[in-house]
């Protein structure tokens, strides 16, 4: 393996966040009235950060961690955020969702999970057509609802900058209730251990009950020796960070601040931003702007990224080669991962570049069923997720973290699972605003299934090091 930096190559160029403007626009909305942007920019800039620097800077510490192998991320939620879906119980059964698979992680990998939201702000989308028809009408399609209106009439299509006010207020509820369920009582090891009890205890998911009752042996155990919340208060909280799909740069740009401590800019709408695999060109304003924030920066690597531009874009977006700056989201489709993910590993091994490798098993997955709903097959995201960790096994490298989008409600939008969700169910509670996801059951199932892959390179490792 190379030498790894410990700088980069070129010196960053000069940045300032309405740079972005000079470079080619992708996936982004041509708003009627300018001056209505203007205005809407002007406003978001006066309002205070969602998220502050300190806090970003302890993402990216977990993450660096997580670059070693000495953690494992966890990233999940919304494929897009709702103003109408929008409700204190969603965020609630999500959130829950997700602390049940970071303990289930936190057993297979013995190692801290970082826990990432796709929340308080993903709520913008790239399409793959500008446009949509439904019988003989055909208009603009739906960006999500920080641009335009999801029903299907010439008005609601139209892109609104009032819009970016909305998402704003939603984001600061969203964020206002995740802190007081992170630090409440509401994240109590013990009751989230109670949870993943419940789950297992019907048949269908009698095969995980096993490690459920490890996991509630190991609480059994603590408690008797005196760590509970009340003596251990770190049992009782977590921390909880936010991210999404940096699309929307108006918004970015008004909300992005000047840390006060280091004197560095950072993305003031979420903990972690991302590049989207239709926005990455090198040159684009997507790029642009996240090479110039100090948060930690996650880039979507589909099938189609060449070793060039992902060797350039490796440097472009981490120039000082910082541990837990950026990470790698890979999305291939189940089958496809070992025919891209081997030449990626090798580029960042030869570079010795300090990233964190995490796989997207949902993007890449994405079928059209008969009933004529977009859906994903829980057997196709799981063999992505395990093709993921083979070729990571293969090439040397560290599996680092898992990337779904999921909902904690009780939807029908992927098929598989435990519970068994077919083609002919999906019209029953299909709710997503965009791209299916996984539901409560299905998303702690994958954990276990994940937990699982975890537990299998722990006991490879430990041989390979008695080996030695």
């Amino acid at each position: 393996m190379a030498q790894q930096k410990t700088a980069s190559a070129t010196p960053a160029k000069a940045w300032d966040k309405r740079g972005w403007r000079a470079h080619p626009r992708i996936q982004m909305p041509d708003y009627p009235d300018a001056s209505a942007v203007a205005a809407v920019e002007a406003q978001l800039a006066k309002y205070p950060p969602l998220v502050f620097a300190g806090e970003a800077r302890r993402l990216k510490a977990s993450l660096a961690e997580v670059a070693l192998g000495q953690a494992f991320l966890l990233q999940g939620g919304d494929c897009a955020e709702s103003f109408t879906e929008f409700s204190a119980d969603n965020i609630r059964d999500t959130f829950k969702v997700m602390l049940q698979m970071a303990v289930v992680l936190t057993w297979g990998a013995q190692l801290p999970v970082v826990k990432v939201g796709r929340v308080a702000g993903q709520f913008a989308k790239p399409r793959s057509a500008p446009t949509e028809k439904i019988g003989d009408s055909e208009l603009p399609s739906y960006r999500g609802d920080i641009i335009n209106g999801f029903d299907f009439t010439p008005e609601a299509r139209i892109p609104d900058p009032q819009r970016m006010l909305s998402a704003y207020t939603q984001a600061a509820a969203s964020l206002n209730l995740l802190r007081a369920f992170s630090t409440g009582g509401y994240a109590d090891m013990h009751r989230v251990q109670s949870w993943i009890s419940d789950f297992t205890g019907g048949a269908e998911a009698a095969r995980y009950r096993d490690i459920a009752d490890h996991i509630s042996d190991a609480m059994a155990f603590m408690a008797a020796a005196g760590v509970t919340a009340e003596t251990a208060h770190d049992l009782g909280k977590v921390d909880f960070y936010t991210s999404h799909e940096a699309l929307l740069l108006e918004y970015e740009e008004a909300l992005a601040r000047i840390d006060s401590t280091t004197g560095l800019p950072v993305a003031g709408s979420g903990h972690m931003i991302w590049i989207g695999d239709r926005t990455r060109q090198i040159d684009g304003a997507h790029v642009e702007f996240a090479r110039g924030v100090q948060n930690p920066i996650g880039l979507k690597c589909g099938p189609s990224i060449s070793d060039s531009d992902f060797r350039t874009l490796l440097t472009k977006l981490n120039p000082d080669n910082e541990a837990g700056r950026l990470t790698l989201i890979a999305r291939f489709g189940a089958g496809s991962v070992g025919d891209h993910l081997p030449r990626l590993i090798k580029a960042v091994q030869e570079e010795g570049a300090n990233v964190v490798w995490s796989c997207d098993p949902m993007h890449g997955n994405t079928i059209k069923a008969a009933s004529g709903y977009k859906t994903r097959p829980f057997d196709s995201v799981l063999r992505e997720v395990r093709e993921f960790f083979a070729v990571h096994r293969a090439e040397g490298s560290i599996p680092g973290g898992v990337h779904f989008e999921m909902t904690g409600q009780d939807v029908t939008e992927c098929t598989g699972g435990v519970r068994a969700v077919t083609d002919e169910d999906l019209s029953s509670r299909y709710h997503t605003a965009c791209d299916p996801r996984l539901n409560a059951s299905q998303s702690l199932e994958l954990a276990f299934l994940v937990a699982e892959e975890l537990r299998t390179r722990r006991r490879d490792r430990s041989r390979e090091a008695k080996a030695v």
